[in-house]
């Protein structure tokens, strides 16, 4: 409970919810259990004062805070541990550790051991074979070795076929030998890499009696075991600050004739026998299966970015009043105007979206991989494209989200006790690493091309890309009610019309004599565009059926906020890409205006719940860490208290003073 009173503004939109916000706190938690466990890690993990903070990390230097984040890192790894012993370490402990909001409530600026969990542990769990698995894990999972992932380099970053890092073969002594040939060959961007690692997973060019390979995953020792110095070969050091993340340690790493035994090369899916004689993949887009889980993982941390900033932003604008509506009446909760909602509300929604979508992905990643092991690839193609679209939609929302709250919330959104900085540069990161957004909706619409094509053969397709089968044999989209179902369809309608303008394109360009990559070059902007169709309509399809289903086991309160949830944010969504609407569909004046009332209908109508639904997403003060989204609502005290931390404010007279100011000012005297 809060230590202090309530603002009575936040504690009169609590007393008029017409829903129980735990009820769905335990559903955004996933169920009573998961509630439960999610509240025994906060008192687990924010009672610790060990890991409470003094100072805002903000005052602390580049160093100060690397050295802070580690000391904190290390203890959480020992809570991991023990939580492991006992049996209670499971994916959802890591995922609120490492990539959720608890996580982000210790580590505001990331944790330096994360990839160890994230990106290392698993690329050995996927891509090596049970011996190496056997000799690595027991090492990994208990901290002995601390790894992270190292692909990208100065030089290239999502086009993996650039990657220059070279590993070449050597029979006579049964070893690899690892060199970055140039300076863009140099590894650059891993977490933990600068000096936290003593070891990493590198993907690197693999040569064979001479024969280019393919790229392939190395086991490389970096440091020392006991003295934590570079090994032989090794340049290796921290690539400085950044605009978010900067707690992570991200580091450079450059290999200059580094030899690793045969065995160190993670051979799941492709061998090298001793005499160098070379085992190609069953499937060549096997290894790309650890960026993908990551991707998955992703979709939900945008959720979880959009419920914060969602939520500060909320009960800000509950507290503050500021520009009368009415000249006659005092001034009202910024709240109340209706531009206030539309910047806050449709922000809560696809949390709300975004989480249940990013719920359902995890699950479809789940038993795509279990196929997947039993050799069934059937559905990688789909789960690929998927999650590529998803990815980037996701957070580029998620990134124009977080800015759209801290907008709403005026200077006081400016200031770093706001925490919008720190949620902003967490976020728009997502934008660029586990695959640059423009180059994953790339992937996706090239998925889309094919399978369009599938489609004109007559073949019928899979159920995320089956709409297309519906939209070759229908020309024209009709009877648009408003519906929400027909919002569905017509989202499908024109993600279809967009892939089918793709396939055109790219075919007249072939027509012209240019080549299939040349063609889809000419053709990027309308393959990105049918990219993000696709993507958007199965979010809307997924909002659609999960939300509803979620209304029918709910209480009739709770089902009645979800559906003013669903019908905001798929208004929202068809009038935000409106124009492509009206170019398929035959949309009247009438029509567009009815969608823009039925949007501002729904903003009255989720007003009397907003602070209450982003109550729900249970979010602990630490977790905030706001002076303008506390539970208490005391907006303009903690933002006074936060200055009393400022160390300027330590001493009365500032040393520059005497130092600088003074001369300069009786200079002319």
């Amino acid at each position: 409970m809060p230590s202090k009173p309530v603002n009575p503004d936040l504690q009169k939109e609590r007393s008029t919810a017409t829903f129980n916000t735990r009820e769905f706190s335990v559903l955004w938690a996933g169920g009573e259990e998961r509630f439960k466990e999610k509240k025994a890690l906060e008192k687990m993990f924010l009672e610790d004062p060990a890991l409470q903070d003094d100072l805002p990390i903000s005052y602390l230097s580049h160093k100060e805070l690397y050295e802070h984040s580690l000391r904190k890192a290390c203890i959480i790894g020992e809570k991991i541990r023990k939580l492991r012993a006992d049996g209670e370490d499971g994916v959802d402990t890591y995922n609120a550790l490492l990539g959720g909001s608890l996580g982000a409530a210790i580590l505001k600026e990331g944790n330096p051991l994360a990839l160890h969990y994230v990106m290392f542990v698993p690329t050995i769990m996927g891509q090596g074979t049970m011996d190496q698995q056997v000799e690595w894990l027991s090492k990994a999972w208990d901290c002995e070795i601390i790894g992270t992932y190292a692909q990208t380099e100065l030089g290239h970053g999502t086009f993996l076929r650039g990657l220059e890092t070279r590993a070449d073969y050597d029979a006579s002594t049964q070893e690899f030998l690892i060199n970055t040939p140039s300076l863009s060959a140099y590894k650059w961007w891993p977490g933990g890499l600068g000096h936290t690692a003593n070891h990493a997973v590198v993907v690197a060019q693999l040569y064979t009696k001479g024969e280019f390979r393919g790229l392939a995953p190395f086991i490389v020792q970096l440091r020392d075991s006991d003295t934590h110095r570079p090994m032989p070969g090794i340049d290796i050091g921290d690539i400085g600050t950044k605009l978010g993340m900067k707690g992570v340690n991200n580091g450079y790493l450059g290999l200059k004739n580094v030899r690793v035994p045969l065995n160190n090369m993670l051979m799941k899916n492709q061998q090298v026998l001793p005499d160098g004689t070379y085992v190609a993949p069953k499937n060549s887009v096997l290894t790309y299966g650890t960026m993908m889980f990551v991707r998955c993982a992703l979709i939900r941390d945008t959720a979880q970015s959009l419920a914060k900033a969602s939520t500060i932003a909320t009960r800000y604008s509950a507290v503050r009043r500021q520009s009368p509506i009415d000249p006659n009446q005092p001034e009202p909760q910024i709240m109340d105007h209706t531009t206030q909602q539309l910047k806050l509300f449709p922000q809560i929604a696809r949390a709300i979206v975004f989480k249940t979508t990013g719920d359902g992905i995890w699950n479809m990643y789940n038993v795509i991989s279990g196929e997947i092991e039993q050799g069934n690839l059937d559905r990688l193609p789909e789960m690929h494209a998927l999650s590529c679209c998803l990815k980037a939609i996701c957070s580029a929302d998620a990134a124009a989200g977080v800015e759209m709250c801290r907008l709403s919330c005026g200077g006081h959104g400016y200031m770093d006790c706001s925490n919008f900085p720190t949620i902003y540069g967490m976020t728009t990161a997502v934008c660029t690493y586990e695959g640059e957004n423009t180059v994953m909706l790339l992937q996706t619409a090239r998925y889309l091309v094919k399978v369009y094509g599938q489609a004109l053969n007559g073949e019928k397709l899979v159920p995320t890309v089956s709409y297309i089968n519906d939209a070759i044999n229908q020309t024209k989209f009709v009877n648009f009610d408003g519906t929400l179902t027909s919002i569905v369809k017509a989202f499908q309608f024109v993600a279809a019309n967009k892939t089918r303008i793709a396939y055109e394109q790219i075919e007249l360009r072939r027509k012209q004599g240019h080549g299939t990559e040349v063609a889809a070059n000419l053709c990027g902007t309308f393959l990105t565009a049918a990219a993000d169709l696709h993507g958007r309509a199965f979010l809307a399809q997924t909002a659609y059926t999960e939300l509803l289903a979620l209304s029918r086991e709910v209480s009739p309160e709770l089902a009645e906020v979800l559906k003013v949830v669903l019908e905001l944010y798929l208004v929202d969504a068809c009038l935000n890409r409106i124009g492509d609407f009206l170019r398929f569909i035959d949309l009247t004046d009438q029509d567009v205006t009815k969608l823009e009332v039925r949007l501002e209908n729904c903003l009255k109508r989720l007003r009397p719940n907003a602070v209450s639904l982003v109550d729900s997403f249970d979010l602990h003060d630490r977790v905030l860490d706001s002076a303008l989204g506390a539970y208490d609502g005391n907006v303009y005290e903690h933002i006074f208290e936060s200055t009393k931390k400022n160390p300027l404010n330590k001493e009365p007279v500032n040393g520059a003073f005497h130092k600088y100011l003074k001369p300069f000012m009786k200079a002319h005297l």
